[in-house]
């Protein structure tokens, strides 16, 4: 069953009508092809990630198009937003001599899922595109990629096998174990993380608000209605709450691909 049924299903469905609560699960992240182009289905999700793609293109692009040495009101957005990124972030991790080929980068990355997570509380949309794993799991890859590749770049065949599995002489005897945690670490449970921490934040929030929004209206039927009026004010916190999650988890993403590369680059000691 898709969402879009469930939601419609949902509609129809009050407190005391006999019918059960409606309750969101994983069916709430299932959505059948809206259309079909070049042989790909295009889903609600892909569509709202091609849509957020398009809106971020499009304002940098009137806001830097033009650039005046006197900023408009675009463009000193766009430099705001910009700004927090290079010297909040990247510059604070890496420095400015180090960082600042992968500001753009990281704007990117930032903007990208800021705008992914945002689609939860914009009406219509309503729904985080980076609840759905896979485009986490996309992102921290391109993050892995460039970690990896960097590494070796930086410090050679095994310079790069020294710095990802953390070798260190001196620790004797159990150094074999610490390169084993390591290796673990580095290249299993690191890109692991990076994707699920995303993921799953967007994914319980979504959840949330699915519940209190669905019980505002199962609620609103006889001396239900006082309950839907407390579930309605708690869907209003939590939209507010999403809000700010949803800015904190792009920051956190790209604070962690900054501290990353900045690793992949650090000398090995």
């Amino acid at each position: 069953m898709s969402s879009d049924k469930t939601l419609a299903f949902e509609t129809d469905c009050h407190i005391f009508d006999g019918c059960g609560f409606p309750a969101p699960g994983l069916h709430s992240f299932t959505f059948e092809p809206m259309f079909t182009v070049g042989g790909v289905d295009f889903n609600k999700p892909m569509l709202l990630a091609l849509l957020g793609t398009v809106a971020i293109v499009v304002f940098f692009w009137a806001a830097f198009g033009k650039a005046k040495v006197v900023p408009g009101k675009l463009q000193m957005v766009g430099e705001a937003g910009y700004d927090f990124v290079r010297r909040g972030i990247v510059y604070e991790a890496m420095g400015k001599k180090e960082g600042e080929k992968y500001v753009p980068l990281m704007v990117s990355l930032f903007f990208f899922i800021w705008i992914m997570n945002l689609w939860s509380i914009v009406p219509v949309a309503q729904f985080p595109v980076s609840s759905i794993i896979a485009f986490p799991v996309v992102l921290a890859a391109i993050v892995y990629i460039l970690w990896v590749s960097l590494t070796f770049r930086k410090h050679g065949f095994i310079g790069g096998l020294k710095n990802i599995s953390g070798y260190d002489k001196s620790l004797g005897p159990v150094l074999p174990l610490v390169m084993a945690l390591e290796l673990l670490s580095n290249l299993v449970v690191r890109p692991f993380t990076h994707a699920v921490r995303l993921f799953a934040n967007m994914f319980a929030g979504h959840v949330l608000l699915l519940i209190f929004t669905i019980a505002s209206w199962y609620l609103l039927n006889g001396i239900g209605i006082a309950y839907a009026g407390v579930s309605f004010i708690m869907t209003i916190l939590l939209t507010a709450f999403e809000l700010f999650v949803q800015a904190l988890q792009a920051y956190v993403f790209v604070l962690l691909a900054t501290s990353y590369v900045q690793g992949a680059l650090a000398e090995h000691h």
